[in-house]
């Protein structure tokens, strides 16, 4: 199981228990304004901006956010100039990680992500320095309730999907990047909007952890998932269900 994908399940739980809806909304709210600037505001079309949208309702971001960041993107207030850019690295106990952010100063998040590094014993690298342990595809996520495994499998496969696995309460779907957008959209008329769809990294392979090394590698993790500029975080970690629910407190 993607150790990326659980960890992700786990956060969003204790996102919710420990009341940082804040920090979720504000960065919701950043992936639906590079989306609305990049593409336009009408979500039909503008599928990065529909999928950005459900993502937020998903996580019961208000309407009023939504509506506030589209018109930070088209003029209608500052700070709309944010950029894409990855980190590549090596975390504690050497798994290999990469981070994706959204920024609108490339100082400061480049000094957050590598004083995270440091201080968990990580060495941040240069651009494509783990990127070969991982597949870039793209990642699609249905809560379950959209329908049975085997339903979802199918119509993925009908699609063109690569893959279909189902993580906790998530059909996760898994696509070459350049099938990407005829899977998203061949999903969406079957199931509606996914609750997330976008180009990832899916590692290779990946490294068992276990005891006090987990527990370092997820507080690592937890820091970099605190970060507002960062958006997604992608690892090569196995993680077990009991080890990370008693590892994040």
């Amino acid at each position: 199981m993607a150790g990326h994908s659980k960890f992700k399940n786990i956060m969003h739980r204790k996102g919710a228990q420990d009341a940082k809806r804040a920090k979720i909304f504000a960065k919701l709210a950043r992936e639906v304004t590079v989306a609305a600037k990049t593409g336009g505001e009408d979500p039909g079309m503008n599928a990065r901006l529909r999928s950005a949208v459900a993502a937020a309702k998903a996580q019961n971001m208000p309407n009023e956010n939504v509506q506030r960041a589209i018109a930070k993107a088209m003029g209608g207030g500052e700070g709309a100039d944010f950029e894409e850019i990855r980190y590549e690295g090596y975390g504690p106990s050497g798994i290999a990680i990469i981070i994706e952010t959204l920024t609108d100063n490339r100082n400061r998040t480049a000094s957050e992500v590598r004083s995270a590094f440091t201080k968990y014993g990580g060495t941040l690298g240069e651009s494509n320095s783990v990127s070969y342990l991982f597949d870039r595809v793209g990642l699609i996520l249905y809560p379950i309730t959209v329908g049975s495994i085997e339903e979802v499998f199918d119509m993925s496969l009908e699609c063109g999907a690569s893959d279909v696995e189902q993580i906790n309460s998530y059909h996760e779907i898994t696509s070459k990047p350049e099938d990407f957008s005829t899977v998203r959209d061949g999903l969406e008329k079957r199931f509606g909007t996914a609750e997330s769809a976008n180009l990832g990294w899916r590692p290779r392979n990946l490294v068992p952890i276990i005891g006090d090394e987990m527990k370092t590698v997820l507080k690592f993790l937890e820091v970099l998932e605190d970060n507002d500029d960062i958006q997604r975080i992608a690892f090569n970690v196995e993680i077990k269900d009991d080890e990370a629910e008693t590892s994040i407190t």
